[in-house]
């Protein structure tokens, strides 16, 4: 099942739901000391419960550039499959592009696209248009 930002009726396909997961659990664990939402309460409280509010979307891009940012200094086989169970690994493995250098290039969509550029795209289209940004699956 996909799953995608939703702004209005406009879809920005992000991958499969583990995937998203997976991002959000490399967040929770590299990033906030393993304390969901510590440091970055509107991506990892707000929008991972599924809704973004055009109230909050300024503060969100704020903190998805300050994720992308620190997790340039993780190595790629530092990614966190699943924050439940630490010793899940991507279905691929270590099998990736060596052009992704670090866990800032790790997130690619379904799509081939830049996790972070899609999302920060989405969450624009949300602020010029005034509502939420929602992740919905298909």
């Amino acid at each position: 099942m996909a799953v995608g930002f939703n702004v209005e009726f406009d879809w920005y396909e992000i991958g499969s739901g583990d995937f998203l997961y997976s991002f959000f659990s490399t967040v929770a664990c590299r990033l906030e000391g393993n304390h969901w939402g510590k440091r970055f309460p509107k991506i990892m409280k707000e929008l991972y419960h599924g809704s973004l509010p055009h109230a909050d979307i300024e503060e969100g891009i704020r903190e998805m550039a300050v994720i992308r940012e620190e997790l340039r200094a993780f190595a790629p086989s530092q990614v966190v499959w699943d924050f439940d169970d630490l010793q899940k690994q991507p279905p691929w493995g270590d099998n990736i592009s060596p052009e992704i250098t670090d866990l800032s290039q790790y997130f690619v969509t379904g799509d081939g696209e830049d996790f972070f550029e899609v999302a920060l795209d989405a969450m624009q289209e949300a602020k010029k248009r005034r509502v939420p940004l929602e992740i919905e699956s298909l």
